[in-house]
């Protein structure tokens, strides 16, 4: 007789905390965009940050008419990550800021401004490519649970961190989960937690070890989906004193996977940050996840992927597809009739319905731009659900 195989298998997700050096860069590119939304909401922007050392690089283009001093709103924010200790490579305080931020090119925000008709206003894609949203019932959140509890141990690493005040933690971090799946798709147990946390060169080993178990992952991990084989690492290295861009260069946009959905969901590239909604790589990636999320919540799914493909100067999108991986109560086809009706997915509309001119970016850009429920993201809202399956029905 032919052994059966099994199909368990496994998925690992990470995160990373707000003074990782990539996550950095994300918050001051998000932080400058809203500033100047902050003064005019119309802004096109897209900036991006390199860190390195003791030296901070920004540059982009910017079209508004805002006037903001990227250099002190950088410092502001260094400061408020927690980098304010001098003679430890990185600081607010005295770090160098060289700045290349000039008008966006005329070529492209032609594609983008459209006449409006009316008090209607039209808005054309400022990128061509595809962007994903994905959801699936594991959480409250809507979110794939390993993803979600790398994020969240990695938010409680920061806030253990800022709680301890000047102690031993600093605030460089990354985290990463690996939960088991059975052959039916379901998580079973997790098979390992990592915790690196930057630290004090006086703190043991062994204590920072039992530090962390105790503040940082009990707290978070229900203790149901831990095992005798659960494997727990902190500082797996042995030493983390080196952190930030003192030990790493930063750049924004390189941690795409911890901003969505840990591996699970794919990725069409399009990093967010920086980028006002008028960047359909960012603008359209949050619409395709509200529709993901409210086409779960309303139970016509267990999973479910939404994708979206743009092209620049497009007002809509190309193609619209819905992927329910088997699980959905009726067929997607069906799924994506009723979303037709119940969603525009006009770039305008996206950015009016979602209300992305109002500044809220600087909160999206670390821990994760999806499943924050606490965050007033419109995005994460499912007041469409009820509506989609009344009409499935």
């Amino acid at each position: 007789m032919k052994e059966e195989q099994n199909t368990a298998y496994f998925v690992t997700s990470e995160s990373v905390t707000e003074g990782h050096p990539d996550k950095i860069c994300d918050q001051i590119s998000d932080g400058i965009l809203d500033a100047y939304l902050e003064q005019d909401e119309t802004s096109r922007v897209a900036v991006e940050a390199m860190v390195s050392a003791n030296t901070l690089m920004l540059a982009g283009e910017v079209t508004s008419k805002a006037q903001i001093d990227v250099v002190s709103k950088a410092r502001e924010i260094i400061r408020n990550i927690g980098y304010t200790t001098k003679n430890k490579g990185f600081d607010a305080d005295t770090c160098m800021i060289f700045t290349n931020i000039h008008n966006q090119s005329p070529d492209i925000s032609m594609g983008v401004t459209k006449k409006s008709e009316g008090k209607k206003e039209i808005l054309g894609g400022g990128d061509q490519g595809i962007m994903y949203g994905y959801a699936v019932d594991e959480t409250k959140s809507l979110m794939p649970l390993p993803c979600d509890l790398a994020n969240r141990l990695a938010k409680q690493l920061a806030d253990v961190r800022r709680k301890q005040g000047n102690g031993f933690l600093f605030p460089d971090g990354k985290t990463q989960v690996t939960m088991k799946y059975d052959e039916d798709g379901e998580p079973v147990s997790i098979h390992s937690i990592v915790v690196s946390t930057q630290h004090g060169e006086d703190i043991p080993h062994q204590i920072l070890e039992a530090f962390i178990r105790c503040a940082v992952i009990d707290p978070v991990v229900d203790s149901n989906w831990i095992t005798p084989m659960t494997k727990i690492h902190v500082n797996p290295t042995g030493r983390f004193v080196i952190g930030g861009p003192a030990g790493d260069t930063g750049l924004t946009g390189r941690k795409i996977m911890v901003d969505t959905y840990g591996t699970v969901g794919k990725h069409g590239g399009g990093a967010f940050s920086g980028k006002d909604s008028t960047k359909v790589d960012r603008s359209a990636a949050y619409m395709a996840r509200y529709v993901a999320k409210n086409i779960v919540a309303a139970e016509l799914a267990r999973r479910c992927e939404v994708s979206l493909a743009y092209v620049i100067g497009g007002t809509e999108p190309e193609a619209v597809t819905i992927n329910t991986f088997g699980t959905g109560k009726i067929p997607d086809r069906q799924i994506e009739r009723l979303v037709a009706n119940v969603f525009s997915f006009s770039v305008a509309d996206i950015i009016a319905h979602l209300d992305l001119r109002r500044p809220q970016f600087l909160k999206t850009a670390a821990y994760g731009h999806f499943g924050r429920t606490d965050q007033g993201f419109r995005w994460e809202e499912t007041d469409k659900a009820w509506m989609l399956k009344q009409l499935a029905y």
